[in-house]
């Protein structure tokens, strides 16, 4: 084994958590692999509080152990990779499930200057038994294709364990995640980076374990979900926000002309209430976008966005407020007009299905321009954050 002095091309890094059935196994084929492909490298093991003796196993077995106090998936990753001394770093599950003995395409894809360099086992081949069917056709699937869709990235298999990567370049994403969907931050912050990232074909064998896995289908499931949504405001926020505005504002105009006939029902004032609902709630959820994508951004979470910026500059606080006044004083002109409709009536009763329509715009407009107006003062607070930030 290299000692600490020595250059380290390749580190192969497992996350262990009372793995002594196949440990073992696992690191020897890790070390016959560097013997063979005559690499400088090690074994590191990320114990992340082993009470089976994988510890002592592991030190005898020829590999360096690493204590990881934080309990998780990620955590032990995110130790394991801080103490790792390999320029590459190669990551895989302790169980025996993946191949130690192959990672030739991986060390080679590293070399040619590729950053990250994932394993995909639907190309490889999944042995019977090696994945779980809610796995095989819903989980993986499912979860990477919103991955793919979401953050554009060319990833296909999102939480292949087996993924080689450039040390620097991964400590420079600053991944905090602590359990299972470490997988996806990986792969998700690497792609808005921009970080040079390719696929090769790798396999997944059963496991070797007698006890049942770390991994919780749905919790895990649910939390990979979690953070595909959190870390996409487009998708969580922008996108339905903006398909309620559009068919709330359409339905709203239309409907303050007069009512909608279709067939034997008609759509009234009643429609146009829920309509003006759906603006507004669509119009929250893209202000909650723009607030989010740039507090990210300030926090380093998200790269610069061009577009964002180029709008955050142009809609300042006194052009916003400018809109905001606007908005409030025309909605302030419907609820005059239907003052005066009701004065005009001598303050008696009213045709609701006419006045309606005037209150109902008049309640939107003002509570948009009211909105719109504190929007305006909290993103000029989020502005001198990030120009604090850029000193």
């Amino acid at each position: 084994m290299p000692t600490k002095e020595d250059p380290i091309e390749l580190t192969i890094l497992m996350p262990c958590l009372n793995e002594a059935e196949t440990l073992e196994t696992c690191i020897r084929k890790g070390l016959a692999c560097l013997d063979r492909m005559g690499v400088s490298g090690e074994v590191l093991i990320a114990d992340n509080g082993s009470t089976d003796g994988s510890q002592e196993l592991a030190t005898r077995a020829g590999a360096r152990v690493v204590p990881i106090s934080e309990r998780g998936y990620g955590a032990a990753l995110i130790g394991g990779i801080k103490a790792a001394r390999g320029k590459y770093i190669i990551m895989g599950d302790a169980d025996d499930s993946y191949d130690f003995s192959r990672l030739e395409l991986f060390l080679e894809k590293l070399r040619e200057g590729y950053d990250l360099v994932m394993g995909n086992r639907f190309l490889g081949g999944i042995a019977p038994g090696a994945m779980p069917p809610l796995h095989y056709y819903l989980g993986n699937p499912v979860l990477s294709a919103i991955g793919r869709i979401f953050f554009r990235s060319p990833i296909r298999d999102f939480h292949c364990g087996l993924r080689g990567f450039r040390k620097e370049a991964i400590e420079g994403l600053q991944l905090q995640t602590s359990g299972m969907e470490f997988a996806s931050e990986m792969v998700v912050k690497a792609t808005l980076a921009g970080i040079k990232a390719t696929e090769v074909a790798t396999t997944l064998a059963k496991d070797g374990r007698s006890r049942p896995p770390h991994l919780r289908s749905w919790r895990d499931g649910w939390r990979h979900l979690r953070f595909l949504l959190i870390f996409s405001p487009r998708w969580l926020f922008l996108y339905p926000g903006l398909s309620m505005m559009v068919v709330g504002i359409l339905l709203v105009l239309r409907l303050f002309v007069g009512p909608i006939p279709i067939g034997k029902m008609v759509l009234d004032v009643h429609t146009m209430l829920y309509a003006a609902a759906m603006v507004l709630l669509g119009f929250q959820a893209v202000l909650f976008a723009v607030f989010s994508k740039t507090f990210a951004i300030n926090q380093g979470l998200f790269p610069p966005h061009p577009r964002l910026g180029k709008l955050t500059n142009w809609f300042h606080l006194e052009r916003g407020l400018i809109l905001s006044l606007l908005l409030f004083f025309s909605g302030l002109g419907c609820a005059f007009y239907a003052t005066f409709s009701w004065k005009n009536a001598g303050f008696g009763a009213l045709e609701p299905t006419i006045t309606m329509r005037w209150v109902i715009m008049s309640v939107l407009l003002m509570t948009v321009g009211i909105q719109l107006g504190f929007s305006s003062f909290f993103m000029s607070v989020l502005g001198l954050a990030q120009r604090k930030t850029d000193r």
